[in-house]
Parts: C-alpha cells; sequence; structure tokens
C-alpha cells in the first residue's frame, strides 16, 4: 500500500511538473521599463501575456494610461499573446515635457510608438489605438510605413481632428483647460462621462479619473492643435485594418469618421458595435477580445 501511495505521489509530481514547464509564458509575471523616443521623452511600457506570442501594441488614448486596457490584459482569450502598453507622453509614468511643442507635432507621437516597438523587440506586432491612439497610428503610418506591423485596429480612433468628425463639447473642452483647478478636474470627469453608452463600475471609473488627474495640462492645450497625417498613413497602408466604433459615441461621429477613413482607404473592415459609445473595449470587453484575437490570428496568418 505504501509503495502505491509513493508511486502515486511520484506520479502526481511528474504530472505537476509537466504542467508547470509547459505554460511558463501563460503566466509569466507583468515586466516594467522604459524606452526613449528621439527626442528623450521617456515612455513607460508594460508587458503581460505570453512573451513568446505574437506582440500586440495597445495604445490608450487622451487622458488615459496604460491601465486603460487592464479588460485585454487579464483576458483568458488574449493572454497568449505578447501584449505591450504603454503610456503616452504626457501620460501616466511617461514623461511629462513643458510647453506645447513636445505635443503638436504629431511625428513625435509617431516616434514614440516606434521606440517602443524597437525597444520591446517586437516583431511584426499588430498595434491597437484607442481614440488618440489612432492618430498615433496614423501618423506611425506616415512616418515609417507598414513593413514593421502585421496589422492595425482603430477602436473609435479619431482619422482627423476635423469639426465634422468629432463631436462638439466646447463647454467640457474649455473647463478641461481651466488653469482653475476644480474646474479643470471637473471638466475632465465629465470628459470620461462622455465616453461611455455604459458606463463601467466605480472601481474602473475611479481609475480613469485618477489617469486623468496625471495627464499634462500642457499637453491637453496642444492636442487640438495637434498635426495628423491620415491621408499619408491610412491611405498608404496595405496591411490589415480593422475599425472597431460604438454605436453612440459622444466624442467622435462614428458615421462621419468611418465614412472618411473608408475614402482614404478602402480595404478597411469596419465593426460598429450598436450598444457601445465611445470605449466598446471596457463597455463589451468579451465581444471585443475575442474580435482583437480573430483579427490578430487573420493579420498574422496563424
Amino acid at each position: 500500500m505504501r509503495i502505491r501511495s509513493l508511486i502515486a505521489l511520484l506520479n502526481a509530481v511528474v504530472t505537476a511538473a509537466i504542467l508547470i514547464t509547459s505554460v511558463p509564458s501563460a503566466v509569466a509575471a507583468p515586466k516594467s521599463y522604459m524606452v526613449t523616443s528621439k527626442d528623450g521623452v521617456r515612455l513607460a511600457v508594460q508587458e503581460d501575456g505570453n512573451p513568446d506570442g505574437r506582440p500586440v501594441i495597445l495604445i490608450h488614448g487622451l487622458l488615459g494610461s496604460r491601465l486603460d486596457w487592464d479588460a485585454q490584459v487579464q483576458s483568458a482569450e488574449l493572454r497568449h499573446y505578447r501584449i505591450i502598453t504603454y503610456d503616452l507622453r504626457g501620460h501616466g509614468l511617461s514623461d511629462k515635457p513643458s510647453g506645447a511643442a513636445p505635443y503638436r507635432d504629431g511625428r513625435r507621437w509617431a516616434d514614440d510608438l516606434d521606440a517602443v516597438v524597437k525597444g520591446a523587440h517586437a516583431r511584426k506586432p499588430v498595434v491597437v489605438g484607442w481614440s488618440l491612439g489612432g492618430v498615433v497610428i496614423s501618423n506611425y503610418l506616415a512616418a515609417y510605413g507598414d513593413r514593421d506591423v502585421a496589422g492595425a485596429v482603430f477602436v473609435d480612433g479619431v482619422v482627423e481632428l476635423a469639426p465634422g468628425q468629432i463631436v462638439d463639447h466646447p463647454e467640457v473642452y474649455r473647463d478641461m483647460n481651466s488653469p482653475d483647478l476644480k474646474t479643470h478636474l471637473d471638466g475632465e470627469r465629465r470628459f470620461l462621462e462622455l465616453c461611455f453608452n455604459h458606463r463601467p463600475g466605480a472601481e474602473t471609473f475611479s481609475r480613469l479619473l485618477a489617469n486623468a488627474a496625471m495627464a499634462s495640462w500642457d499637453m491637453q492645450r496642444a492636442i487640438p492643435t495637434m498635426t495628423v497625417s491620415a491621408a499619408e498613413g491610412l491611405g498608404t497602408a496595405r496591411v490589415p485594418l480593422l475599425f472597431v466604433y460604438g454605436g453612440h459615441d459622444a466624442l467622435v461621429d462614428t458615421r462621419k469618421t468611418l465614412a472618411r477613413a473608408i475614402t482614404l482607404n478602402s480595404r478597411i473592415a469596419t465593426k460598429v458595435y450598436a450598444d457601445s459609445g465611445h470605449a466598446p473595449f471596457i463597455e463589451e470587453p468579451d465581444r471585443f477580445n475575442h474580435d482583437l484575437a480573430a483579427f490578430v490570428r487573420s493579420a498574422s496568418g496563424r
């Protein structure tokens, strides 16, 4: 009986060892580091998921941080990919240079993404941009072409900072740029409320508010005049492109923005989440994660 127990114990140990060694990449600890852009701005980067998987770079929007993508980082469907997130300049733990110049020049944001791709040694990543993150992708494609990426996903991405595409909320943007702290923070809160058709729970929304409070004031004032190279970027891209937008987006006009994007590049595939607002990856995370995983498989050929 003792021999049988010993054999059973040894079998259990061997089985556990096999399981542990067979999936180390799927449970790898997060890795955080800094990369430096061409103008010296340091960017905070974090990696999650499978370090040997297909790289997916997630780019947050205005007033956000890499924490915006928590539902993707924690997704069982996406965990076998190498998930790379970073804080945009002027946001989160990345540098916040003073003045307007570091933010108005869209090429600098493109250089930031290039620094992340190269600093992470990410081979043919799929790049995903939410809201302002879409501008970053367009400017990157204009500056660097699409040779180093497998595909791009716009999530309610800004195509152009044009009146017809951006929904007008003059009081909100005025208050966001107020020198009065209370007015400024109240404006940021109203901006975040406009992001959702279905507002997330208190914990998630509190984190979004904290992100906004960390964002550079100089950056917020400069963004409306940021240069956007959509025609040169989207218009020349030949990699797979997917545009996922909410049907109730109160910040970006979904219909006009998608129409303009398709005018620039007729190869763009679109998905409209009828029940979502400006942030379908937060409002309908399971659906979004499934669609993103399918796109990554298709774009990477596996």
